[in-house]
């Protein structure tokens, strides 16, 4: 009998796959703090062309990429204690960062695939905070751009060897 053929890729990813995370730790040992209340997550990678056409092109020109430039933009919800009103603290590193100069302005940051996919990065970044401002029936949101310094680092995904997650976020 034969083996039946694996269906096609049929299933669309989403959106929300994504965790960000910040490096919260001061002696060099990561502790990684969730960044919640993301609304929007856009993760780039930009290439740097420059030509390089030759005579031996016959008329056609060629390019060849000379540096990469990498950047994650969120849009955050502004999450704070329901009863202390103190915001919360990831949140609150990235604004302060924003702010900053010499080394206090950079983060360290690593988002991956929650569900597990071989899809993780890991680099170092300055902050640009952006207040969306609003209305009175509006809610307080961020955007927020981690601007590279230095290479993205492809890295194990953290929740690979996670338990599976459940459609309430719950261990299942």
């Amino acid at each position: 009998m034969a083996t039946p053929t694996p269906p096609a890729e049929t299933v669309t990813a989403l959106a929300r796959r994504y965790r960000l995370e910040l490096d919260t730790s001061k002696d060099g040992t990561p502790a990684w703090a969730v960044i919640p209340g993301i609304t929007e997550f856009t993760p780039k990678v930009e290439p740097t062309q420059q030509d390089v056409t030759t005579y031996d092109a016959e008329g056609w020109s060629e390019q060849a990429v000379t540096m990469l430039a990498w950047s994650v933009e969120v849009t955050l919800a502004h999450r704070a204690h329901p009863v202390t009103g103190v915001f919360n603290a990831a949140q609150e590193a990235l604004r302060k960062a924003s702010m900053s100069f010499g080394a206090a302005s950079y983060v360290r940051v690593r988002y991956y695939d929650r569900n597990g996919a071989p899809d993780a990065q890991e680099g170092t970044a300055l902050v640009t905070w952006e207040p969306e401002g609003g209305g009175p029936d509006e809610v307080d949101t961020i955007k927020v751009t981690l601007t590279g310094s230095g290479p993205l680092t492809e890295i194990t995904n953290p929740a690979a060897d996670a338990p599976p997650v459940n459609k309430k976020g719950g261990d299942v």
